[in-house]
């Protein structure tokens, strides 16, 4: 990646922890919804819930980070969130917890997508725009499907408990990660 700019690979590298960590719960949803007493319409319910509530908050957030807040905080904000909502998966014991922490979930990826996308595309380099955005696409794709693997393993090790925790790290790392974004445009000013 020596040809992208230094913003750019900030933004891919966060990403990447983001979608390895996200990945790692998967399928696994599904079967930690029945373990805690849902059954197939509360795991539809919880999965539903996530995105409807992250796909009318995404709209919202990205006019405001159109007109009052800096793209780059709102984008820490919701990876920040994210981790802290992953943590949170370790709290839920009933369906209705489930449900909560999956409307969190939708408010994190709300601040995090469109301040992503808007800039990652105000960063890239047109001249390779394709690769950029191939990277952008192919590594989230790749590495959720390697976490998936990882996740999988955890849970049949060890738990849904240590998986919440690792996945939690993940996050952690990838909001401190994404956090180098409001720096580096400190010091590029």
């Amino acid at each position: 990646m020596g040809g992208i700019n230094p913003r750019v690979k900030i933004l891919l590298y966060a990403d990447a922890i983001w979608y390895f960590g996200d990945g790692m719960l998967g399928p696994l949803f599904a079967v930690f919804t029945q373990k805690i007493g849902g059954d197939i319409l509360e795991i539809s319910w919880a999965w539903a819930t996530y995105l409807m509530a992250g796909g009318l908050l995404t709209i919202l957030v990205g006019k405001i980070s159109d007109e009052r807040i800096k793209k780059e905080r709102l984008l820490v904000l919701g990876y920040a969130l994210n981790a802290v909502f992953t943590f949170c998966y370790l709290l839920v014991s009933t369906s209705a917890q489930l449900f909560l922490v999956q409307i969190g979930m939708g408010v994190a990826v709300a601040l995090a997508t469109p301040t992503w996308n808007a800039v990652y595309a105000k960063s890239e380099d047109k001249k390779i725009a394709g690769l950029e955005w191939g990277l952008a696409d192919g590594l989230a794709q790749f590495l959720s499907g390697v976490a998936v693997v990882i996740g999988g393993f955890i849970v049949s090790r060890f738990s849904f408990r240590a998986l919440f925790l690792v996945m939690g790290i993940v996050q952690t790392v990838s909001a401190l990660a994404i956090s180098q974004i409001v720096l580096f445009k400190k010091h590029r000013v």
